[in-house]
């Protein structure tokens, strides 16, 4: 590539001095958990009522989210949970690790998210949860997937840790009827460095929920009472102070992402051999949490260079996620009953984006008109010598 000066984003996480008020007084109420301070009860407040939800739990990560979430929808042993097959590796071993089998299914070619026909043909008596992934902030079709839950009375979990403050048809996540997960790992769109979140849409599930992320306990118990079994998912006090920071500027940033995206996106789609990740007109408010792309009939192992030469250049960029079916961990516990040929040759579209996607962490999108310029230049010099 020719030397050119590195295109200049923002740092993320982004802070400012409100998370460092909220931090103080976390600290100042001198009650550090969940059940003694004030500040979770009101982010689950906060974040139930921006995604338009009846109830929202907080807890300790996105990964435990998900399976809280399944366990409360009687995810166990002897059922099946449909998953895309292409997305983060949480989204199938948190069924896995119920010991649940997690079946892999293909997702759309130019969106990325699950194949509603796919998940159709994958249903069988044992299972319990179609789980669509967000994929990037694009929300999945979630007309023909409520079509499905109702026709087949499979239960849908919408995996939307990329998609904090999307919307489908004007709806937000929270409006769609069915539970939703969310990540507030360190690289989300909203970060506490770890964290997580679940919506429901009647007050009974999160009950149960709440008993089952607090190790059984019901609020207020002085008995050790342990109702049910559960686990320690707990939010801290710290945390959930962050996040209402973070929350407080999430709808300004998905503005202006997008704004850059539309930008981007259409630079992209001007170098040969380029193809951005498609769009849904009903998934009004993307979220954009990566800016992602193809390079059709690129192989895996120049896809991996292309993208050493993009970091090299200043860009915030990775390969595209692994097939989960194409980890070690997927075949761990849980698999379904075939081999790994046999579920890649029924998912054509993840082995192809797999091996030639490329994303770029959303703090590019939050920087101005001339680093989008800057980046899609870098991107022409590296896909022109892959």
């Amino acid at each position: 590539m020719n030397a050119r000066q590195a295109p200049v984003f923002p740092q993320w996480p982004h802070y400012d001095e409100a998370e460092r008020e909220g931090l103080i007084r976390a600290l100042e109420q001198g009650l550090w958990w969940r059940m003694g301070g004030d500040e979770v009860n009101s982010f689950e407040r906060e974040f139930a009522e921006h995604h338009g939800a009846e109830h929202a739990l907080a807890v300790t990560n996105g990964t435990h989210a998900l399976e809280l979430a399944l366990q409360c929808m009687d995810v166990g042993p002897g059922t099946e949970v449909i998953v895309p097959a292409f997305t983060f590796i949480s989204s199938s071993q948190a069924a896995q690790r119920l010991g649940a089998v997690a079946v892999p299914v293909d997702v759309d070619p130019d969106t990325y998210c699950i194949d509603v026909a796919a998940a159709a043909d994958a249903i069988t008596p044992r299972t319990k949860v179609i789980m669509p992934v967000h994929m990037a902030g694009l929300m999945a079709d979630m007309d023909a997937l409520a079509k499905l839950s109702a026709d087949t009375g499979v239960q849908i979990l919408q995996d939307a840790a990329h998609a904090h403050g999307a919307r489908w048809q004007g709806k937000r996540v929270g409006e769609l009827g069915t539970v939703a997960t969310f990540s507030f790992q360190n690289g989300k769109l909203m970060t506490a460095g770890e964290g997580g979140a679940v919506l429901f849409p009647e007050k009974e599930m999160h009950e149960r929920a709440f008993l089952r992320h607090s190790c059984g306990r019901p609020k207020n118990d002085t008995r050790y009472l342990h109702l049910i079994a559960g686990s320690n998912m707990r939010l801290n006090e710290f945390s959930a102070s962050v996040l209402r920071a973070q929350l407080s500027r999430l709808d300004d940033q998905i503005a202006l992402r997008d704004e850059r995206w539309a930008l981007l996106s259409r630079l992209l789609s001007g170098i040969d051999g380029v193809v951005p990740q498609g769009d849904d007109p009903r998934a009004d408010r993307n979220s954009h949490y990566m800016a992602m792309f193809r390079i059709p009939g690129i192989t895996e192992e120049r896809r991996n260079a292309l993208v050493e030469k993009l970091v090299s250049a200043g860009l915030p960029a990775f390969a595209g996620f692994r097939a989960i079916y194409r980890t070690d961990a997927f075949w761990e516990i849980g698999a379904p009953d075939e081999s790994l040929d046999a579920v890649a040759k029924r998912c054509p579209n993840t082995e192809a984006i797999s091996a030639d996607c490329v994303w770029l962490h959303h703090r590019t999108l939050l920087a101005g008109e001339a680093e989008m310029h800057a980046t899609a230049e870098i991107i022409a010099d590296a896909v022109a010598s892959a």
